[in-house]
């Protein structure tokens, strides 16, 4: 199949509103989101039923070349035999005419891209996380979403309303004034629909293409290096010597002894049991549903003021340089965890790529291993260590002493001069620490034989075991920053 591609000068941004549905609008889109993972599951069942049989006729000893055929993933593939079996299928033909096909075609697209994804995988083509083997959705947890792409999807003009179709007119909390302005003056058009539910209540998405505005940076000549951290949320430091720094909200502090409260009172209510098909009191759906609405706050609350920070920083500097962090390597410190996860690194990350791009300006990443908290912002000396708890930068060529996050920020900010320019010692990416292994990289565990411990069969003695545990705190301090 053909890949969308996007007209010159316009970019693709998604606009999302809450619906109001009424009971039989509500019972509708809960059918179309059933219809998407009954279409998911048959064609995960339908796809690997051919590699189990080849399976089993190997152990029958039958040739390679008289095995089953395999069965294609590909969505042109499913649909195919989709629409051949869902009439006589009796797990669809009592009830398929009753949803658009777009719910169905959901399922199977997501179905395609579970398999693409696999196979990619495991011939080591695709970046993260090994991605197993795609499994059924179970109702009961399965979230709730069905995507349009054909038929009537539009805006009211009355801006209270939108269309989809085979669900028809449904009301929407909150004006749609912004899109429907852009539709009406030529300078946007809606590629599809995704509807879903979250949060407790169900929201509509549309992909739009939209003219990119002429809008520029304040500042397109200053580049501002952003350093990300706990109790401050950002410390920026521009190529002008401006420094700026951004307290973090903590919203889910702010919050968590709510969230206590609520959840005692939860536990303490009669809850669902799947295992023996026991349903919920009242009491506890209501107590739950009080929860849930502080949870849905702060989460609100933290999308808001991130997404205010980054359209900031995208609206004044034409570069911006951020870190490359392991936020799943920082999420692993429980003792930060919850704060790592309530700041939203990654979030913050994503958001200033693509909203630079929208301002015209650039993002520059910094590598992973780059030592921006280590390396002195006025000479470039590069420190051997610097543990966690030291606030505090001081160097020992050139007595500066600054605070830690203001030199990470300021070290940043000279590595995209140092880029586009090839000078700089505190930007250059390739300075190197004083000691030969690179400081600023993990040091590696290594296996003692059982001589260089003592002859001790328990391990090494309590001293170096000591040592080794310091080491490995430092060395978790050097990953977090």
């Amino acid at each position: 199949m053909r890949k969308f591609e996007q007209r010159p000068g316009f970019v693709v941004q998604a606009y999302r509103f809450a619906l109001d549905p009424n009971a039989e609008q509500d019972r509708r889109l809960r059918s179309h989101c059933g219809a998407a993972r009954a279409a998911y599951n048959w064609a995960v069942s339908w796809v690997e039923a051919s590699w189990w049989q080849r399976k089993a006729e190997e152990s029958y000893g039958i040739p390679a070349a008289e095995l089953t055929e395999w069965r294609s993933w590909s969505l042109p593939a499913l649909r195919k035999v989709f629409n051949e079996v869902k009439r006589a299928d009796p797990r669809f033909a009592d009830w398929w005419e009753e949803n658009s096909k777009e719910a169905y075609s959901t399922g199977l697209a997501n179905a395609a891209a579970a398999f693409d994804n696999y196979a990619k995988s495991k011939r080591g083509r695709r970046k993260g996380k090994q991605v197993g083997v795609p499994h059924r959705k179970s109702k009961h947890k399965a979230r709730l979403s069905c995507r349009f792409t054909t038929g009537a999807i539009r805006v009211e003009a009355d801006r209270r309303h939108v269309t989809l179709p085979r669900l028809g007119t449904i009301r929407v909390h909150e004006s749609t004034r912004k899109l429907e302005r852009r539709i009406n003056d030529g300078t946007a058009r809606i590629l599809s629909a995704t509807v879903r539910w979250e949060q407790g209540r169900w929201f509509v998405s549309f992909q739009v293409e939209v003219m990119k505005s002429g809008r520029v940076a304040v500042r397109p000549d200053v580049a501002v290096g952003v350093d990300l951290g706990v109790k401050c949320l950002a410390v920026m430091a521009d190529s002008s010597g401006e420094v700026r720094q951004v307290s973090n909200p903590a919203h889910d502090d702010t919050a968590l002894k709510r969230l206590k409260r609520l959840s005692r009172r939860v536990s303490r209510r009669q809850g669902p049991d799947r295992h023996t098909g026991k349903k919920p009191s009242r009491r506890w759906l209501i107590a739950n549903a009080e929860r849930n609405r502080v949870h849905h706050r702060v989460a609100n609350l933290r999308a808001d003021a991130l997404h205010k920070l980054t359209t900031a920083i995208a609206a004044e500097y034409g570069t911006v340089v951020v870190e490359d962090l392991n936020v799943a390597g920082m999420l692993k410190n429980h003792r930060l965890a919850r704060r790592i996860q309530d700041a939203g690194f990654g979030e913050i990350r994503r958001q200033i790529t693509y909203k630079t791009d929208w301002a015209g300006g650039h993002t520059v990443v910094a590598g992973r291993w780059y030592p921006s908290s280590k390396t002195c912002s006025n000479c470039g000396t590069v420190k051997a260590k610097l543990p966690l708890h030291v606030r505090v930068f001081t160097c020992d060529a050139c007595d500066l002493v600054i605070d830690r996050d203001v030199n990470a920020a300021r070290n940043l900010a000279d590595l995209a001069s140092a880029r586009t320019t090839g000078t700089g010692v505190a930007g250059d990416p390739d300075a190197q620490a004083s000691k030969p292994r690179g400081a600023d990289r993990k040091t590696r565990a290594t296996t003692r034989s059982r001589e260089a411990t003592g002859g001790r069969a328990g391990g090494a003695a309590p001293q170096q075991r000591k040592e080794a545990r310091d080491r490995h705190q430092d060395t978790t301090a050097l990953t977090l920053w």
